[in-house]
This record gives C-alpha cells, sequence and structure tokens, in this order.
C-alpha cells in the first residue's frame, strides 16, 4: 500500500514565535530536521509525515511479530510515492500498543520481586474492593508475580522517612545468588515508605545491578504514598522493561545509526537492509505517553509503563487540537480502529486511577475508556445463542475476511462490505481491492455452522447477519460513549463527536442518533489521525512528591509561610524535571511547568487534584461540591501529593482555511457512481463521493457515502452533510431534535 497526499497544512518555520526546535532537541542541526508520525494498531501501521506544508499518509499491514517491521514498511511506502523527501536528519514520533498487549497477553518478563519482609503478598492481596460485587464465583487473573519469585529482606523506614533498619549487604548478595538461580529476566524493588526516603531501595539496587538485569525502582517510577499503587505500578514496568526496552532500542539503533543498517539491530534489518532511504540518514526517536507528551526513546524503554496507552493518546491530542481550532467547547473523541474503540471527553483530563488488563497503574494516563470493538472484530454466538461482536479482533493477520489473507471469520468490516456501505473498488484509494465473495463465503458458513450447532438465532441470509453485527457493535460503542458521558453527569445532547480512525466514519451518524449528539466532525485523513497527533504532542514531563501535611488554619503570616514553603519544594522538583529532560538532550530552560496540590478533607480517603495558586483552599472547596455536591466549611484540609508537568511546545502546523468570511454554498460535485446501501430505514440507491472533489461549501444530503484514502465516512438519510472551511466534514441530523 502506497500513500495519498491529504489535508494541506502550513508547518510554521520551527522555534517560530519562541527559542523552542522542532522537539526542543539541543542541536545544531534541530532546525532542519523532519518529522513522521508512527501509530501501530491491532490492524494498520499508521505513518503520517508533513513535507512542504502537505500531509502524506501511508498505511501498511502491522506486524505483530515484529511491530517495527511495520514502521520501516511505511517508510518504504512513503519513499516509493514521495522518492527523497528531505535531507538532513529525521524525527520519528513513535505511538504503540506493544505494551498494551503484553500486558493482555500476560507475554511479560519473568520479574523477581524484592521487598519489604513481610509484604511479600502485597501484590496478590491488593485492595478490598470487587470488579464484581455480588459475583460470588469471582475469579481473579493471578499476580504478575507468582509466589516463588517474591523475596522479603529484612529493612524499614518510617512514615517520616527515618531510617529504622538499613538493609544488610550480605543478604542482599545471597537474594542476589538466589534471584539468579531463579532465573528472573527483570527485578522490581518497592520498599515501604520509600517515597520519604529512598536511601534503602537504592543501596539495595546498587548490589543487585551486578546480576546486569533491568531494574525498576519504586522511588524512581512512582514515588508516591500508597503502597500497593506504587508496588502495582513498578512491577508492570519491570514486566515490560525487558520486552519494550528492546524493542525501542532496536528502533533507536536502526534510526539514529549514521550509515547503512547493521545487523543485530532488534532483527529489524532483515529483509529491508539498504532499502530504506532515511537508514542513511542520521535520525532520533521519540516515544509518545500515556499522558499524551513527547518522551525520548531511552527513558521509554526504562519506564514503558508510561507508554501502556500511548497509541489512543495521540488521537485524543489531535482532537483536543480540532475541537479548539472549529469552536467546538464541548466534544467527544471517537477513535474506531480495527481493533478497538477508544472514546474520551474533551478536553480530556489525565489520571491516575487506571486498570490496564486488570492491572492497577499509577501513572498519569489519558482519560480514555476502551472497548472491544473494531473494524476487525469478530462475530459469534455465545452460549444462550445470542449474536455477539468482540472484543477478538481478526488484527492484520489474517484480517477480515473480505481482505483476502486467510480470515475465515466474519467481522464489522466484512458486514459492512455486503452492506454495500464499504466499496471494494474504493478501499485505500483503491489501491486493495476488497473481496466481496471471499465475505460472502464467510458468513454462509458461519450461518450453516450456527444452524447445525443449535446455537441459537437463525439468520435469513447474510444481509440479515450483517445487519445484526452492525447493530450489536453500535450497541457497545454507544454504552462506552454513555459510560464517559452520561453516568459521569453529563448530557450527551450537549456534545460533538470528533469521528476518527479507519472505521469511525461508518459508524458515527448512528451513535450521534442513538445518543442525541449536537453533531460529527470527521477530520481529514481520519485513519491517520491519531499519527497526526502524535506528531504534533508536545514534549512532557511529570514529576510529583508525597507529602502527607496538614494546611495551617489563618493568621495570614502563618499562611504565608507555608505557601512560600510549598513554593520552594516545587522549585526543587522541577529542578528535578529539568535535570531529567536535559539528560535526554531536551530544551530544558525553554519547558513551561504547570503546578497542581492534591488535597483532601483531614480524614478521608481520596483527594481532588487543583491548580497551586494563593487561594487553592477556596478552589479546592468548589471542586468538592462539583465532584460531591457538597462541601465542608472549616473543616481542616491536608495535602497529599506535590505534581508538576513540565511541558516543551513544538513547533505546531496550523491547517489551512479557505478564508476568514463564511464559505458560499457550491453544488456537489457528480458521484463516483450511485449503488445500493442499506440503512436503518432500507435498502437505498446512494451516491458515493471521492472526499478530495468535495470543495468548502458543499452540503450533501443523505443518503450519500464519502470515501477516502484512510477511511469511508457514511451520510444516512436523516443526516445531512457539509464541508466546512477546514474542509472537515460536518454531519447534523436533517430534522430537530
Amino acid at each position: 500500500m502506497a500513500l495519498i497526499v491529504g489535508t494541506a497544512l502550513e508547518l510554521p518555520p520551527l522555534g517560530a514565535g519562541s527559542t523552542t526546535p522542532t522537539l526542543g532537541v539541543r542541536s545544531s542541526r534541530a532546525k532542519r530536521s523532519m518529522r513522521l508520525g508512527v501509530d501501530t494498531g491491532g490492524t494498520f501501521t499508521d505513518c503520517v509525515a508533513i513535507v512542504g506544508g502537505i500531509v502524506r499518509v501511508a498505511k501498511v499491514f502491522s506486524t505483530p511479530g515484529d511491530p517495527g517491521r511495520g514502521i520501516l514498511e511505511g517508510m518504504q511506502a512513503l519513499s516509493r510515492a514521495g522518492g527523497r523527501i528531505r535531507t538532513g536528519p529525521l524525527e520519528i514520533i513513535h505511538g504503540t500498543t506493544v505494551g498494551t498487549n503484553t500486558l493482555l497477553e500476560r507475554s511479560g518478563a519473568r520479574v523477581a520481586l524484592v521487598t519489604s519482609a513481610g509484604f511479600e503478598d502485597l501484590i496478590e492481596i491488593g485492595r478490598q474492593n470487587r470488579p464484581k460485587l455480588y459475583d460470588l464465583c469471582g475469579r481473579r487473573d493471578p499476580p504478575l508475580v507468582p509466589r516463588a519469585l517474591r523475596w522479603g529482606i529484612a529493612e524499614r523506614t518510617v512514615a517520616g522517612g527515618r531510617i529504622l533498619k538499613r538493609p544488610e549487604l550480605g543478604a542482599v548478595r545471597r537474594l542476589a545468588r538466589a534471584i539468579e538461580r531463579a532465573r528472573a529476566e527483570s527485578l522490581a524493588i518497592c520498599f515501604l515508605f520509600s517515597f520519604a526516603n529512598p536511601e534503602n531501595e537504592r543501596r539495595v539496587a546498587r548490589v543487585l545491578g551486578r546480576l546486569r538485569l533491568p531494574i525498576s525502582v519504586s522511588s524512581e517510577i512512582l514515588p508516591e504514598f500508597r503502597e500497593y499503587e506504587r508496588l502495582s505500578t513498578v512491577v508492570v514496568n519491570a514486566y515490560l522493561a525487558p520486552r519494550l526496552g528492546s524493542y525501542f532500542e532496536g528502533l533507536r539503533k536502526w534510526f539514529e545509526m549514521p550509515a547503512r543498517p547493521r545487523d543485530g539491530a532488534g532483527g529489524l534489518s532483515k529483509g529491508l537492509r539498504g532499502s530504506v532511504p532515511y537508514g542513511t540518514r542520521r535520525g532520533k526517536l521519540f516515544v509518545m505517553q500515556s499522558s499524551g507528551g513527547i518522551t525520548a526513546a531511552g527513558r521509554a524503554a526504562r519506564e514503558p509503563v508510561r507508554t501502556i496507552l500511548s497509541g489512543p493518546a495521540g488521537g485524543v491530542v489531535a482532537a483536543r487540537k480540532l475541537g479548539e481550532l472549529v469552536g467546538v467547547e464541548k466534544a467527544i473523541s471517537f477513535d474506531m480502529g480495527g481493533t478497538s474503540t477508544d472514546v474520551c471527553l474533551l478536553p480530556a483530563a489525565t489520571t491516575r486511577e487506571t486498570l490496564v488488563a486488570g492491572v492497577p497503574v499509577a501513572v498519569p494516563v489519558l482519560d480514555i475508556h476502551t472497548v472491544g470493538a473494531g473494524g476487525g472484530s469478530v462475530a459469534r454466538m455465545d452460549a444462550g445463542g445470542a449474536l455477539r461482536v468482540g472484543p477478538e479482533s481478526a488484527g492484520a493477520s489474517p484480517g477480515p475476511a473480505c481482505y483476502g489473507r486467510g480470515g475465515t471469520r466474519p467481522t464489522t468490516t466484512d458486514a459492512h462490505l455486503i452492506l454495500g456501505r464499504l466499496d471494494p473498488d474504493f478501499f485505500l484509494g483503491g489501491q486493495f481491492r476488497l473481496d466481496r465473495k471471499a465475505a460472502e463465503q464467510t458468513f454462509a458458513y458461519f450461518m450453516t455452522h450456527s444452524r447445525d450447532s443449535g446455537s441459537g438465532a437463525r439468520f435469513k441470509d447474510s444481509f440479515e447477519l450483517a445487519r445484526g453485527i452492525i447493530k450489536v457493535s453500535n450497541a457497545t460503542m454507544e454504552r462506552a460513549l454513555r459510560v464517559i458521558s452520561v453516568e459521569r453527569g453529563h448530557d450527551p445532547r450537549d456534545f460533538s463527536l470528533i469521528c476518527f480512525g479507519g472505521a469511525g466514519g461508518l459508524h458515527a451518524a448512528d451513535l450521534a442518533r442513538g445518543l442525541g449528539l449536537r453533531g460529527v466532525i470527521v477530520p481529514r485523513q481520519p485513519g491517520a489521525f491519531s499519527a497526526l497527533g502524535i506528531l504534533c504532542s508536545d514534549i512532557i514531563r511529570d514529576v510529583s512528591e508525597s507529602l502527607l501535611v496538614r494546611v495551617p488554619e489563618r493568621p495570614a503570616a502563618q499562611f504565608a509561610a507555608f505557601f512560600s514553603a510549598l513554593v520552594r519544594r516545587f522549585e526543587r522538583l522541577e529542578a528535578r524535571a529539568r535535570r531529567e529532560l536535559a539528560a535526554d538532550c531536551f530544551h530544558a530552560a525553554s519547558a513551561i511547568s504547570e503546578r497542581r496540590l492534591e488535597i483532601r478533607y483531614v480524614g478521608q480517603s481520596y483527594e481532588l487534584s487543583v491548580p497551586f495558586t494563593p487561594n487553592f483552599e477556596r478552589r479546592f472547596q468548589a471542586e468538592h461540591e462539583r465532584a460531591h455536591g457538597y462541601f465542608h466549611v472549616g473543616r481542616a484540609t491536608e495535602i497529599v501529593n506535590l505534581r508538576a508537568r513540565l511541558a516543551i511546545p513544538v513547533a505546531q502546523p496550523s491547517m489551512r482555511r479557505t478564508g476568514s468570511k463564511p464559505v458560499k454554498r457550491v453544488p456537489p460535485p457528480k458521484p463516483l457512481r450511485v449503488k445500493p446501501v442499506w440503512f436503518e430505514s432500507g435498502v437505498l440507491p446512494t451516491p458515493f463521493f471521492e472526499r478530495d472533489s468535495l470543495p468548502a461549501g458543499v452540503k450533501l444530503n443523505g443518503p450519500a457515502v464519502v470515501v477516502e484514502y484512510s477511511a469511508t465516512t457514511v451520510v444516512p438519510p436523516d443526516f445531512t452533510c457539509h464541508v466546512d472551511r477546514y474542509l472537515n466534514l460536518r454531519l447534523e441530523a436533517a430534522f430537530e431534535r
């Protein structure tokens, strides 16, 4: 699959308006570098480059066994169609699902856990809350570290940071020999109250470092109170470190080598040696974090827990920027790819209470809700005879049956093809033809097998089965949208849906109708929108410190001294973050800091985050009332955490528009073809339009289908579609709600 020249963007001069080069890298060549955004998904790997003010997009099938190979094949596709795009250094910003998949598949490292004596089973005991309160037969997944690989060591630090007992070096050396005999592949160290004084952890880490294994130390990964969440997070980091470390290191060697690819670069050069022109240039690899910011590949390799949701984060960043651009204050991002659907209420907040594959992770993560519904989601009949779709996906290999790559089970993509919503001639710009016959044969076999096995539902034909698959998929995604809106006290009728992902446009209007949303916005190149968001993300470094201190009551002089002490603590925290940015070769002096406090009433076990300002107590009272419906007048408060986020802005592309005046209405162009398509109201003759032929001001009355390289957008009969001045598709209901 090759590329198509997509959205016209204007890239400002690197560092325009500031001294910040492209990615804040301290280099005399940074201003001449070209950026490439890469989003590796379950089905496709998307590569986006901005060249001469034009977005170039390449989609290739992902390679789950060797994810880096998909990236290199995407670069090959860009090179074949565009030639040598630019000489000079190349900056690759990578969003990946390798960490997420490793947790889901439980295919990470063999981790040895070293903790305070007597607390070896904390990772298994966890918290008392149960995910299914009334399930008497509920089962928990086993912990990432089995009992045989957990060791306790005699040491103790008290809550205030004073060390009562230091670990004996002899005991630590004996422990090292035991870990070596156990054939551990990675180490996690987590002691009680190490966030208050990390000396004991560091002492043990120095001795165990002789094993030459990746070591994750809790006081470095997450220096915060709540021992179970800190322990779980550092174990996840150790569980991912060998696999993601070798993955990022292999990519880094490939991209940062000065000459031709060398052998041993993580296996990435196999079959590609000398074929990628970028291999002859000096490059730099960066990685997207789950928090919505970029970090250096080396730090991502050491702290892979911060990248577990890096792929979906790129789409949220892009959706937030698009919402600001078009003046939509309330929006929901909707990213439907080949494997899953990710939804997020904008403007996106970060959370530190995340479960990934059932495992708690307490590092900053964008508040994204994910369900297993994508274009490749597989249909099946459950034990009760009901039709189910997902969460299992056909992925990139074999993929949906209509891809002609060996798929033998019906998927959502196959259903759209059978219903006429996808045209086999226009998929991926006509460069990859879908096989309708293979989809129909797969559906026929599924129906025959269902009847023979007596598994319940009877379908008259493939058409009826396809309709059922679409309805079930829509129900799954509608529930996800309700979780982040209705269940959090928001009226979905106040929100617009910013829709992207390769399959999003096929379902967006149906979901908008079901929830009463104000409308749908489909950006240019929606199938590569997440990669574009990754390309435009700022460099972020999050740091924190647990404090656990009571806020003094007035008089003013006492509070002023307390506030000044907090300022000094923040300054030390920011200085640490700037040192870490500088160690990663970023331009730390240009970083902008955001300070926040986590505060609660004395006696509470949960806290709220507010900006650090002189009136932070008043802000806390207002936030408490908003979140819980009440606040306490005169009740004492305490601060539990200080948080600082340092951001280095990168040069942002500015999307061209048709002008400052309202666009004039223009008649629609001649459709590519007219063919029957299924909608809720029946099968209707429907015109297909090529998106590149739709200028600003065009209005289409449904039914209609808009095709482009990376996605297809369906406009039902009860919707209209108009093209705004930024060439976004704006879908709205054709009647008043």
